[in-house]
């Protein structure tokens, strides 16, 4: 199975399916799962500093790594900046931190979690991020939950652009506006939590989809987000779901069915609405 790859404007590039373990616990389940996902064909995990779970993502990397044969090169591993670490002269600490608790010497791909509501703040911050970045200390910086407002701000003081925004993003929430701006700015999309935490996935017309097709309801989303060119990052800790989840790379949806699912757009969110929140 060949996974396909998205390519950042810097010439690197990510797998476009991962494993997200926001609210997973660091436990055994989350080690055992990140570990099976590997061994299934996953390689691209995220995590992040808020979601106190590194050390067991950190494991079950490690022990994914040994018996599945590869190399760390051969996986995309994120983490993410918390807003109590903004800031010049805390950014490398809290890097280094996730570092030791991941057991890694580098990631591939760091954020920024969330823009929060001091620019200020944010554009030093991505400042020491481009100082980690510039040293080669991380392979590619990016942010998360920034709107087209927080990136304009960001892109007048910054020297690199994010290669990335992870968003939440789903047919429920489109957010087609943002991506259009994001795609003019070659900055690639990312959307967390896809599957509205299963909400979505009992949908009318997401399974009338999935039953033309002969595919689950989320198998159906998550192919909506490829086909839509979004990296996708589906979480689970259960081993046959990690697997039917990596299984959407054998179909394709056709435009009437993108259509449908594209027209169940709402603007309705799960998550804080990125204006307004302030991490507090």
């Amino acid at each position: 199975m060949t996974q396909k790859q998205v390519e950042f404007y810097n010439g690197n590039t990510i797998p476009t399916l991962g494993l997200g373990t926001f609210r997973v616990e660091n436990n055994d389940e989350c080690r055992e799962a990140v570990k099976h996902a590997i061994e299934s064909g996953y390689r691209h995990i995220d995590t992040a500093q808020t979601y106190k779970n590194e050390e067991k993502v950190g494991q079950g990397i490690k022990e994914g790594l040994e018996s599945a044969g590869l190399n760390r090169e051969d996986l995309f591993i994120t983490t993410k900046l918390w807003m109590t670490d903004y800031g010049m002269e805390n950014v490398q600490n809290a890097y280094e931190a996730s570092l030791q608790r991941l057991g890694l010497d580098y990631v591939d791909l760091y954020l920024i979690h969330w823009p929060g509501d001091d620019k200020e703040l944010i554009a030093e911050t991505w400042k020491a991020m481009e100082a980690l970045y510039n040293d080669g200390k991380i392979k590619n910086i990016g942010v998360s939950n920034f709107n087209v407002s927080h990136l304009e701000s960001l892109l007048q003081e910054a020297s690199i652009k994010p290669v990335i925004n992870q968003i939440e993003c789903h047919p429920y929430l489109t957010q087609k506006d943002l991506r259009t701006y994001l795609k003019a700015q070659k900055i690639v999309v990312q959307s967390w939590s896809p599957l509205m935490n299963g909400q979505i996935l009992e949908d009318e017309t997401v399974k009338e989809i999935a039953e033309e097709i002969g595919k689950t309801p989320a198998q159906v989303i998550i192919r909506w987000n490829i086909d839509e060119d979004i990296v996708v990052i589906p979480k689970s800790v259960t081993p046959s779901r990690i697997e039917e989840n990596l299984n959407v790379f054998d179909f394709e949806l056709n435009e009437d069915q993108l259509s449908r699912l594209n027209n169940l757009n709402k603007d309705e969110r799960i998550g804080p609405d990125p204006e307004k929140f302030t991490g507090k």
